[in-house]
């Protein structure tokens, strides 16, 4: 499993986690690369089960954890479940360049520890307020990528874009923000880029 980049994907309910997995590991394949799947969700196996029917990726590379308490529990306090899956698809698959978790929805405040990910997303979305990013959350702050999600819906909610691309460059002055809106692929090439310099960095420093 030490060859293996793991990906971390957090962010608030509703932001966009899901369909940004199911965007991303196809050009994740298309960039030759062998990719696999972990969800986490509180009692349920349902956005596995939605990876699974999406048809982006052999329903066998996706296993699900259901946390059981507070979603960042399993992936900052105790990543115990997540290590145990991603060990297992490893041992399943033994091609695997990148494995993507994905947290169960959460609060601005959750991270990932760097005992289960190598490099990690934060999603937020125009439609849970332009004020987020002013709001500065941990996860905002820290992740290694952050994407603005639904900037397709920032006009019908009154969210100004301008706005937010101003004050994620003062949270984020360093670290990359990527605004997208996944339906229709807008600043996906520019977040798939992002994700794979951040993963061959990881692997060329490990």
């Amino acid at each position: 499993m030490a060859d293996v980049v793991r990906l971390g994907i957090g962010g608030p309910v509703g932001s966009g986690k899901t369909r940004l997995v199911e965007s991303l590991v196809p050009e994740l394949i298309r960039a030759g690369l062998s990719v696999a799947v972990i969800t986490n969700d509180l009692v349920t196996d349902e956005d596995a089960q939605r990876v699974r029917r999406s048809g982006v990726i052999d329903p066998e590379r996706v296993l699900a954890v259901e946390t059981g308490a507070c979603p960042h529990t399993a992936i900052r306090e105790d990543p115990s479940a997540n290590l145990a899956a991603a060990q297992r698809l490893c041992r399943t698959f033994d091609d695997l360049d990148v494995i993507l978790i994905e947290s169960g929805g959460d609060n601005l405040a959750a991270t990932f520890t760097s005992d289960l990910v190598d490099y990690w997303i934060f999603v937020i979305d125009t439609a849970g307020g332009d004020d987020i990013p002013r709001k500065k959350g941990i996860g905002l702050l820290q992740a290694d990528l952050l994407v603005v999600n639904k900037i397709d819906l920032a006009p019908r909610v009154g969210a100004d874009l301008d706005s937010m691309r101003r004050d994620c460059a003062v949270a984020r002055p360093v670290k990359p923000t990527v605004f997208t809106d996944l339906n229709s692929g807008q600043g996906l090439a520019q977040l798939t880029e992002h994700v794979i310099e951040g993963a061959m960095l990881t692997a060329g420093t490990r």
